[in-house]
């Protein structure tokens, strides 16, 4: 069977007895016999499919969740979460797993493998974040995902679990001491800085000297414009808020060739990047959108299904476009999400991930995600985190769509319809 070139994961036994690498730069473990595998993605088209209604969902509570957003501007990353949440039910089970599966909508069997083919339909796009010049987003997108797994150099970890991150998911696993602060903090973070370019420079999760176990999803984002904006065209056009206030901001136009859909009470446009992705724009008719409690638009996992359904089918229209400029950053105590989605055994069980670490509990959960939106094109980044313990030239536009109140926007990969990014803008000036 075809492999990937990636560090081969130890297992149980091994991570008790490895002397454990300087904490400052925590080495991967490596043992003989584990390596990432190549798998088919046409073979899983019904679970990849699983996969971006469960992201949806995800997006869904996010949204609804605001995180520290209290101006109303949202951006999360629900991609990240779902990638993060799939590789932590790879080491579930009981009650938990079943919760996990129904709550969630996991894809009944093939989980792993369909994530395998979801990761390397993205590394089609992998690049160095650090490399990047944000001023200049490149025309060949940058899309960087990385999966990394600390765990304490004492506490044993699953060898199945293990294995099962290697295979699938290529996930870095880092033999740490989580009870020296100084030197394992440091290093998490530094994980986080290098695979974010930047962007996020820690880890979104308090740090706990208690922990013995923290699971970690980066993405990283960065693509010009198909059709970059003229910033000769930006100026300053009222906006009026989710609060109702009428401000100016900021807005640029352009004319493009994409596709265009509306719905019952929306309509939207895929905006394309220069290769492989577009923002997805959304504009519910005024007046008739719903609210989350930060004054945003909302939609529903349904509503997002089914504007992405729509989409599927749309045709390519030249539409006259105008948007803002923003500049967003968010932040989520996932738990709370976890919550209002009805995770409670996952969030309570001290057996259930026995997988993983024997009388292992979830402590924390948390994402830092971050957007910028210019006329040259866009740079995002987000870090999910899940820690534990052990307790014990173009025609005359046939279409004019203006973004000059709150909306919902994603970054969509083409190839699998995953959100990777979702968010709303309810004040650009923000």
């Amino acid at each position: 069977m075809k492999t990937f070139r990636v560090a081969r994961i130890a297992t149980a036994g091994a991570l008790v007895a490895l002397t454990a690498c300087s904490a400052s730069s925590p080495g991967l473990l490596k043992a003989d016999g584990v390596e990432r595998v190549s798998v088919d993605g046409a073979a899983y088209a019904a679970e990849l499919r699983s996969y971006r209604a469960s992201a949806f969902g995800l997006g869904e509570a996010l949204l609804a969740d605001g995180g520290d957003a209290s101006d109303g501007n949202v951006v999360s990353s629900p991609g990240g979460l779902l990638i993060a949440l799939a590789m932590l039910r790879a080491g579930a089970s009981g009650e938990t797993a079943a919760e996990m599966d129904s709550v969630l909508g996991l894809p009944a069997e093939n989980r792993d493998e369909a994530m395998n083919a979801l990761l390397a339909s993205l590394e089609k796009f992998d690049g160095d974040p650090g490399s990047v010049d944000e001023d200049n987003p490149p025309r060949k997108p940058v899309m960087h995902a990385a999966n990394g797994l600390f765990v304490d150099k004492d506490v044993p970890t699953g060898e199945q679990f293990l294995d099962t991150l290697a295979r699938h998911y290529g996930t870095g696993v880092f033999p740490v001491d989580f009870s020296n602060e100084g030197a394992t903090k440091p290093a998490i973070d530094a994980w986080v800085n290098k695979n974010t370019g930047g962007r996020i420079k820690e880890a979104p999760a308090k740090y706990d000297r208690d922990n013995t176990f923290s699971l970690l999803n980066a993405l990283y984002f960065a693509s010009a414009w198909r059709a970059p904006f003229d910033p000769n065209d930006t100026s300053d056009l009222p906006f009026t808020t989710a609060a109702g206030e009428r401000v100016q901001a900021a807005a640029m136009h352009n004319e493009v060739e994409m596709k265009y859909a509306e719905g019952p009470g929306w309509k939207g446009v895929d905006l394309p990047y220069a290769d492989g992705f577009v923002m997805r724009l959304v504009l519910p008719e005024a007046g008739a959108d719903a609210a989350t409690r930060t004054g945003a638009p909302a939609f529903s996992a349904e509503k997002l299904t089914e504007v992405a359904d729509t989409f599927d089918t749309a045709a390519l229209e030249t539409v006259q476009i105008q948007l803002p400029r923003w500049d967003h950053k968010c932040s989520f105590d996932l738990r709370k999400v976890f919550e209002s989605l009805g995770l409670e055994k996952t969030l309570n069980t001290t057996e259930d991930f026995n997988n993983i670490q024997r009388k292992m509990a979830i402590t924390q959960a948390a994402q830092a995600a971050n957007i910028t939106v210019a006329e040259k094109g866009t740079v995002a980044a987000a870090v999910t985190q899940i820690n534990g313990a052990v307790t014990s030239a173009p025609p005359q536009p046939e279409r004019t769509i203006v973004f000059d109140r709150p909306f919902h926007y994603q970054i969509v990969h083409v190839e699998t319809g995953l959100p990777l990014f979702m968010g709303v803008v309810s004040d650009p000036r923000s």
